[in-house]
């Protein structure tokens, strides 16, 4: 084992959009646990766009970090040492942890994972993890899609709106998807079942394409992205529609607070409901959501994708990646393989 640890913490506060700036590498001693503790090395990091919010001077439902704090995250990582009794070295967990090689978290706070054939390690960071139950909840209690249905759903192609789109079509909507390029507009139609796909980047319309997709309008909104797509499905709103605020990537980076033609009158004649989404807000109900996305994806029902970008050194990179669109599914760092 490494006798160093290498870390990112936050260098600086962006102004706009973040760089590699923003981030600073530091090396420090492998940390020992402590009664209770369990030293876990990193496999796989989760970089997502929430953690933007996070590197402002401001209170949000997420705390923000302070210059020179180490950078969080959900980590899928192999226990190195224990001093926790329900832990053993060379077992595989899930758990919130730092964007660091090493670190020692508390094992009460752990989650076993068990990769397999259609499980991968990294899957519990995406469909497994946090996104998998954002999906579940958001779909299944804000959306709530009936047979008939029309749901559409921006940011499509990522790690939530992947799953939105498959849950949705589960329960018998006809399903529409916004993404940002061709290659990933076919993932949505020939890989997930999606009824149609709009790539946003090549339209100049929004409100028109989103009429071709959905001529009988659009019955629940899954919102990952805000910004010009959402004012679009707006529009488009049929009476007593859901609309799920999950996300607002398209603004993360934004200065100031952008201004234009107000969206509230039009919920109105719709009487559409919309509501924020924290997936916290159910955490009582994760083993619930654990185990129905898990029978899924065994089962091969659900599809699920991993962009992989190798080598803690890059992960400011993966981070970066995801305001411009790289990733289809979820992002995550490959940091290191598992002992053998």
């Amino acid at each position: 084992m490494s006798q160093t640890n290498r870390q990112f913490v936050l260098g600086k506060r962006p102004e706009g959009k973040p760089d590699r700036d923003t981030f600073e590498l530091e090396e420090t001693g492998i940390p020992e646990p402590k009664h209770g503790e369990v030293l876990v090395r990193t496999l796989f990091l989760s970089v997502d766009p929430y953690m933007r919010g996070r590197m402002r001077d401001r209170e949000s439902y997420a705390d923000p970090w302070d210059v020179g704090e180490p950078m969080a995250g959900h980590v899928v990582g192999e226990v190195v040492d224990s001093e926790h009794d329900d832990w053993q070295a060379g077992e595989f967990v899930f758990g919130n942890g730092s964007w660091s090689e090493y670190a020692t978290l508390d094992g009460d706070d752990l989650t076993p994972v068990e990769p397999s054939a259609n499980v991968p390690l990294e899957s519990y960071l995406g469909v497994l993890g946090m996104p998998g139950r954002t999906a579940y909840f958001g779909t299944r209690e804000v959306v709530e899609p009936t047979p008939g249905d029309t749901v559409a759903v921006s940011g499509a192609a990522g790690a939530v709106g992947s799953t939105v789109g498959q849950l949705a079509s589960f329960a018998g909507a006809r399903v529409v998807g916004f993404a940002g390029s061709d290659e990933k507009v076919d993932y949505l139609e020939d890989d997930l079942g999606f009824d149609a796909g709009i790539n946003y980047k090549e339209t100049d319309d929004y409100r028109a394409a989103l009429d071709e997709a959905a001529p009988e309008g659009v019955d629940g909104y899954f919102d990952n992205v805000g910004g010009p797509i959402s004012d679009a499905v707006f529009t488009q709103l049929n009476v007593d529609a859901r609309v799920a605020v999950c996300g607002q990537i398209a603004t993360y980076n934004d200065e100031g607070v952008a201004t234009g033609p107000r969206k509230l009158p039009l919920l109105i004649p719709s009487r559409a409901r919309v509501q924020g989404l924290l997936v916290g807000d159910y955490v009582a109900r994760f083993e619930q959501a654990n185990a129905r996305l898990q029978e899924w994806v065994e089962s091969g029902d659900l599809v699920h994708r991993e962009s992989i970008v190798d080598g803690f050194e890059n992960a400011p990179d993966a981070f970066l990646g995801l305001f411009e669109g790289d990733n289809i599914g979820k992002q995550v760092v490959n940091v290191a393989e598992p002992s053998e």
